[in-house]
């Protein structure tokens, strides 16, 4: 399949102005709208909140935007979205602990947010995953490790081989991204500097600028570049290669236990009554099914990972142990403090 980041751009745009049209359209009619509050009444009753702890625009944002469309229909009420961009998406998984656990707000959480970033900040400040409902996993968004095409570098070895010194960029502090090149570097024997940047975009403007040697982004982020020639992606870091850049490496091919991907799941507030959860699990496997949210897969290049949430727990606690486990022996401090 050949995928154009023209096409795929022109599909997004069509959907979250699709997206925002059902929102007015759902809500001018009023859906299922019989009244607010607590216990009582016909699920849902009013419009669901899908909160996005990422700025609009992100693979998290398109994913939600994209759940939201399709599920106002099996709801039958507005599913509006709600960006609350901070720490990770930790302001955004405050909000939702905040709110009544009746299923009038969910979230689009990624795992890393309870994998990864807990082992860059303060216990008290981690999110615990047991304080949330799970409704549905989504799907794996894989990372690619890219250099500039004007790079010395071709390969993995090639940067391995005469790395020392380097500058990488991250996506920021208790990311994914900085975990894969972190562990890569470090059993690598690579000695390089992190530079932080706040989310995927100015991670690869730094790269394509040659203010950073290379970077790790999700492989959404950086296809449009890799189909231009103008990023040379080196390695993946999931267990085998990406689909949908097959003639790239896997970290772990070259020898490198480097595991590191994205994964998405709806969550509910901790207490969510499992009728409920039930019957919006329900709706999400409805949107799944669909040839519409398949299709927005392949263009923004996801791996559907549409799990029980029994097994999206057992999954992100286990990488989360995992990825503790190996900062600890590798004596890497994810909190960037050197």
């Amino acid at each position: 399949m050949t995928h154009t980041p023209r096409g795929r751009y022109a599909r997004r745009t069509a959907a979250a102005a699709a997206a925002l049209g059902l929102s007015l359209t759902a809500s001018a009619c009023g859906g299922n709208l019989s009244g607010g509050g607590g216990g009582g009444g016909d699920y849902p009753r009013g419009p669901i909140d899908l909160l996005v702890g990422q700025d609009p625009g992100g693979s998290t944002d398109l994913i939600a935007r994209a759940l939201a469309e399709g599920a106002q229909e099996p709801l039958g009420v507005a599913m509006p979205v709600v960006n609350t961009p901070g720490a990770n998406g930790a302001l955004a998984a405050g909000e939702l602990a905040a709110q009544e656990p009746d299923g009038q707000n969910l979230m689009v959480i990624n795992a890393s947010l309870v994998a990864i970033t807990p082992l860059a900040v303060a216990e008290d400040e981690a999110v615990d995953l047991a304080d949330f409902e799970v409704v549905t996993g989504i799907s794996r968004d894989d990372y690619v490790l890219v250099t500039a095409a004007s790079s010395d570098f071709d390969t993995l070895q090639d940067l391995v081989e005469d790395g020392d010194g380097i500058k990488y960029g991250t996506t920021g502090v208790g990311t994914g991204s900085q975990l894969a090149q972190e562990l890569l570097f470090a059993q690598a024997g690579v000695e390089g500097t992190p530079v932080p940047f706040d989310g995927g975009s100015p991670t690869l403007v730094a790269v394509l600028g040659s203010q950073v040697d290379v970077g790790v982004v999700q492989i959404g982020e950086a296809m449009p570049q890799i189909e231009a020639g103008e990023l040379t992606p080196l390695a993946t870091f999931a267990d085998e290669r990406n689909q949908y850049l097959p003639d790239v490496p896997a970290a772990a091919e070259e020898g490198y236990d480097v595991l590191v991907s994205q994964y998405r799941a709806v969550v509910a507030p901790g207490g969510t009554p499992q009728e409920v959860v039930e019957t919006l699990r329900s709706a999400f496997d409805e949107v799944f099914a669909g040839e519409a949210y398949r299709t927005f897969n392949e263009d923004n290049f996801f791996t559907p990972h549409e799990t029980e949430p029994a097994q999206v727990v057992e999954e992100w606690n286990a990488s989360r142990e995992s990825y503790r486990a190996m900062v600890e022996e590798y004596g890497i401090d994810m909190r960037g403090e050197g």
